[in-house]
Order: C-alpha cells, then structure tokens, then sequence
C-alpha cells in the first residue's frame, strides 16, 4: 500500500455502523448510532427493491423518503448537542439543561415526522381526493411539515437557504404587504397547503422526486465505488500517468480528482480526500502552497461537472428539460474536458514557470499495475453507461451499474468487499444523500411558492426589461445571481432557484433550453471556488496551511475555464452537441485552443517569461477563438474571428530563441 493509498484511507470518514461496532459498550449513543445505521441501511435496501421491482405510489415513495430524511437530520445533528460522531465533553449545569432542552425538542419533531407520515399514509387513496376539499388535519400536518423542514434546512444547510425560503414563502402569503415589484394578492393558507403539501408542485415536486429516484441511488453507487478501492484506484492511476512529467503532482491532482468526479458530487469530499496526498506533494516539489491548494480546488469542484456521477442538479436538471439523464452528461462532457485541460495547462506552465520538476521513480507507481489491481472496477462505470445508452432509466441504469460492481468486486482480493463493508457503503450513501435531500425538500417550498403567487412569470419579465433585451447583460445577472446564492447554499438549491426564477427569462430570449439551463448550474458549481466563500478553496487552503481568502483568489485565475466555458457554449451550443457533430469537433478545437492561449496569458508564461502586451493579446484571441464559428459579432462572421484570433495568438505565443529557463526548484525531498 502506498503513502498516496494510506493517506486517502485516513482521510475517509468513519460511518454509523463502523463506530457502532468499534464501540463494543452499551449506551444512549450506541442506541443512536444502531438507530441512524438502521434507518440508513433500510432506506438504501428500500430505493434497491424500488429500483429493481418498481417505486410504489408516487406521493407515498417520495413522503417516506423524506420521512427517513428528515429522521437522520435531527439524529444526526441534533439541538443543543455534539452529533453523533462528536466526542462527548462535561458540562456545567446551564449547558446540561440546553441539552435537555434541545432533547425535548428533537422529540417533539421526530414525532411530528412520523405523527405527519401517518396522516398521509393512513389513507392515501382519500388523502388525494381531499385535494381542494382538504380537512383541518391536512392544514395541520402541512404547517407542521413545513416547519419541520425548514428546521432541518437550518440544521443540515444553514440559515441561509432558510431565510430564502421563508422568503417566499412569507410572499407567497402576504404579498398585499410587500411593495413595488413584489406587490400583489395574497394567496389565501388553504390553497398555500393544497399546493406545498397535498400536491406534487412544491414540497413533495420535481426536486425531490429526483433525488428519491435518481440522486440517492447514484450516490449509492458511488459510495459502494469508493468502498470497494476506486477512489484509491483513481488516485494511484493518475499518479502512474502524470508523476514522470513535469510537475506531475499537480497533475495528479487534476486527473485524480477528475475520476474520482466520476463517482462523487462533492468538491470539499474530493479536497480532502485527493487534497490529503496531492497538496503536500506538489509544495515538496517547488509549488507555491497557495497555488497547490488552488490547483486541488479546482479540480475537486469539477467533480460535479463531470460525468456520469454529476452533481444532484444534473438529475434536476434532466426532468426540467424533460430529457434522458443521458442527454445531460453528452452535453457535460465537452465542457467538463475543457475544464480540467485548462487546469491542466496552467499546472504544466507552472511547474515550467518555476522549474518544478516530476516525482521521484520511486513513488511513482506502475501504470500496467494499478491497472491490473483495478480495471474490473471501470466496467461498472461501462455497465452503469450501456443501460442509459441503450434506454433504460437513471433508476434501473444505477441499480444494474451496483449489481455488477457487486460482482466485479470480487474479482481481486483487494476489491472485494465483506458484508460489513457493504451495509457500511449503503449507511455511507444514504448520510450523504441526507443535506441534498433536506435542500430539494426545502428547493421544493420555494418552486411551489413562486408558482402558487405567479411571481415567477413576473419575475422572468422583469429581468428581461432590466437587461434591455441583452443577451450578454442577463448571463452577467444570472451568474451573479447564481454566485451570489451559492454563497450560503447548496449547489442543487442555487441551481432549482435559478432555474425557476432567471432561466424562463434566458431562454424566452432565445437561447438553447439545456445550454440556458447548464449555464445556471455552471454558475451555482463555481462558488465553491469564488470569493467570498469558497468553501473547496477554504478545505484545500486548511491542508495546504495558506490563507483562505488569497486560496481563493488563486482558485478564481486557476479556474477561470469554469466563468468562460458557460458563456461559450451559449452562444455556441455545439459544445453541448446542439447541431451537427462536425460542427461540435471544429467548436472543440478552437475551444481548447482558447484555453491554452488564455492559460499561457494568465501565467505570462511559454518557454520564459512573456511581457504584458502578448499577455493581452493572448487573452484577446482566446476570446475571439470562442466565438461561435456560425455566428455573426459586430457584423463580422464567427469564421472571420476565429481566424484572426488564431492569427493573434499566432502573433502573441510566438516564443524567441532568448526565452531563458529558470533553475530548476529544490529537490522533491525538500521540506514543505
């Protein structure tokens, strides 16, 4: 086992069920940990049986999920208390009466959950009749699981969304007490219930019945993907591929971490498990700490750009567009390889920039090695992939794809999984799941408040008028928007707001549904790396022991491709393969020659040093080669741009005999 292996290994976290059987005494918290491992594993079990013999009734599926969702919320970070995983501390008298107190209280919600669950299941044949002719008890079970909701939201989430939310839906119900823009009737409490809690609009709507049928199971699979050896297969693979080139940690870091997108959503997940080996071996070979951190940010936050296993929103996303799941990762897939090659390019830049060399032959693994020890993993990727192909649903895909890797596992000794390492990989799934959940339950009060007031055609109207009917002016208001929201929640949560409020209004101007729809998610994944809280950034600065704030800032110029590549495949939809497939390959080139020509301008860099003026003609034909080669700029043809854009970048890379290297960095055994 490698250093990179044992490292990875120390940076998983601990589950419910591997803590439970450490802590062999008997007690409150291990009846707890029984408790959160059972609910976890039968939840798991249940979306398994769902997906192979068929979800029950829709309602009902989707009241269960988030029943169980809510349950491990409060367990798991409940009032007044350390969690679960937390140690426990003495306390002085006042804090033991807070706990108490927080005890009594998350009694009361657990049994409002199962007090509500029991209301709507009791019946749900009636449940649905009463619709428009509800009882008082339906008024009642909505107001409490509302309430229960947005606490968890606190809980699991943070205030932000919370104010958002109530937000809405405090307009959505006193909307004759708002001014301006926002003035307008009031939507009387009955008709509020009908539509958040006895419908499928809002609290029980599309983002959560995505998340029941899609989300949980794919992040099962990835779960059961890592449990098995993938992550530390990936990142051991990359390490083989890209240790002998120049500054091959910090490639390393951007292609682990691009695999290990593959079967994780999570940008702060993929820093502190890739991060964990990456960071420190780049600044051992001569990186700056701040750009290794920066580097590894980076590139974890693409995981959930990229496919298959995308983020949650890409699930979202497919059922607004009313598209396969398939559809969406096809059109991912371009943007998310421009992505990582432009990280790419600035790391190999880099490490030429200031003479950092490769890793030592010694800690370079063997590629046909690795491979030999986990290539049978990559066929439950293929497996999960030929079922969407061939038709089948994200659902089923997601079931087969775990039913091989099953199997598969078996294949080496050191794939192979035990019965505890399997329950312990469901409970691993089911507790991630839980903050995306308790976000598309939350996402789902603001989609049906927004609906049930009609703000959101007013809304759509408006920001068309504010930006005078400019394209460019309303992708500027929608990213800032969508960075802005992604400052204090989720990334599934920025997306479904954006999604309801701006995209209706991008696409009415003209622009392609998925490419209006991709560049609102674009927009919500790039907070994790944007000021001011940039929380990939923030995980990756704590390993690499640098400044958040400055982290940051360097993970907004080694991330640049992530604000440019959304506005391209705008205006270019071929990116997204929307047109013909010569088309897409020719946007392709040219696209990738903008980011290497933007790369070397952000480095000022290219076999020595380039002086400001090449720096911004380089800049300036990477924007001319991602104009759209059918489209018309300022009564120019997009070919007659992108051909003097290669001309300039011709013109400004051009490097001299003069350009001089610097001396190589300090020896890869240097100290940190």
């Amino acid at each position: 086992m490698t250093a990179s292996t044992l490292q990875y290994e120390e940076a998983r976290e601990i589950g419910f069920l591997e803590r439970l059987i450490l802590r062999r005494s008997v007690g409150v918290a291990q009846a707890l940990l029984f408790l959160c491992a059972s609910l976890s594993i039968g939840l798991a079990l249940f979306h398994l049986y769902a997906a192979m013999f068929g979800a029950p009734e829709g309602r009902s599926f989707r009241s269960t999920h988030l029943t169980v969702m809510l349950l491990l919320a409060v367990f798991m970070k409940p009032l007044f208390r350390p969690g679960l995983t937390a140690p426990v501390l003495t306390d002085d008298a006042r804090t033991t009466l807070l706990r108490a107190l927080g005890l009594l209280i998350d009694l009361t919600i657990v049994v409002g959950v199962l007090a509500v669950q029991v209301w709507t299941l009791y019946d749900i044949d009636d449940f649905h009749l009463r619709y428009g002719d509800r009882e008082p008890g339906d008024l009642l079970a909505g107001l409490v699981i509302i309430a229960i909701v947005l606490e968890a939201t606190r809980r699991m989430v943070g205030w932000a969304m919370v104010i958002i939310t109530l937000f809405f839906v405090m307009h959505a119900l006193f909307a004759n007490h708002f001014i301006g823009f926002f003035y307008g009737p009031p939507v009387r409490f009955e008709k509020f219930i009908d539509t958040l809690f006895m419908s499928t609009d809002g609290l029980f709507g599309i983002p959560l019945h995505v998340c029941a049928t899609y989300i949980i199971l794919f992040i099962i699979f990835g779960a059961l993907l890592v449990r098995s050896g993938a992550g530390r297969f990936f990142i051991e693979l990359a390490v083989a591929l890209t240790g002998r080139s120049i500054g091959g940690p910090a490639k390393a870091a951007a292609v682990a971490s691009g695999f290990m997108g593959t079967v994780s959503g999570s940008a702060v997940a993929n820093v502190v498990t890739t991060g964990s080996f990456t960071i420190p071996m780049m600044k051992k070979l001569g990186y700056r700490p701040k750009f290794a951190a920066a580097v590894e940010a980076c590139a974890s936050s693409g995981g959930q750009i990229t496919p298959p296993i995308m983020g949650a929103a890409a699930f979202i996303m497919a059922e607004f567009l009313g598209v396969s799941y398939l559809t969406i990762i096809v059109a991912a897939a371009i943007p998310a390889f421009l992505y990582f090659a432009t990280i790419y390019f600035m790391v190999h830049l880099e490490a030429e920039k200031h003479g950092v060399g490769s890793l030592p032959p010694e800690q370079i693994p063997d590629v046909w090695e690795v491979l030999r020890g986990g290539w049978h993993l990559l066929i439950a990727l293929g497996v999960l992939i030929a079922f969407l192909v061939v038709g089948y649903t994200p659902m089923k895909s997601a079931f087969f794809g775990l039913a091989a890797l099953l199997a598969l596992s078996f294949i080496n000794p050191s794939t192979r999984m035990s019965p505890v390492d399997i329950l312990a990989a469901l409970e691993d799934g089911v507790r991630a799941t839980v903050p995306v959940a308790i976000a598309c339950a939350c996402a789902g009060l603001i989609i049906g408040s927004v609906f049930v007031s009609g703000l959101g055609l007013k809304f759509t109207q408006s920001v068309i008028d504010l930006s005078g009917g400019n394209l460019f002016i309303l992708l500027c208001l929608t990213g800032v928007a969508a960075i802005i929201l992604g400052m204090g929640i989720t990334t599934t949560a920025v997306y479904i707001t954006v999604a309801a409020l701006i995209v209706p209004a991008v696409v009415k101007i003209g622009v392609e549904p998925i490419a209006a729809h991709m560049f609102a998610f674009y927009f919500g994944v790039v907070s994790t790396i944007t000021p001011p809280v940039a929380l990939a950034a923030f995980a990756a600065a704590a390993i690499a022991k640098t400044g958040p704030m400055a982290t940051a800032l360097e993970s907004t110029r080694v991330g640049i491709a992530k604000y440019l590549a959304p506005l391209a495949f705008v205006y270019n939809p071929a990116l997204l393969f929307v047109g013909p497939l010569w088309l897409t390959a020719v946007s392709t080139v040219l696209a990738l020659a903008a980011m290497w020509s933007l790369s070397v301008a952000m480095e000022g860099w290219l076999k020595g040093p380039i002086g400001w003026p090449r720096r911004v003609a380089a800049g300036a034909a990477a924007i001319m080669l991602l104009a759209p080669p059918m489209g018309e700029v300022f009564g120019l043809s997009g070919w007659m741009i992108n051909m003097i854009g290669a001309a300039v970048a011709m013109a400004a890379l051009w490097r001299g005999a003069s350009a001089v290297a610097p001396a190589p960095a300090a020896s890869s055994t240097a100290g940190e």
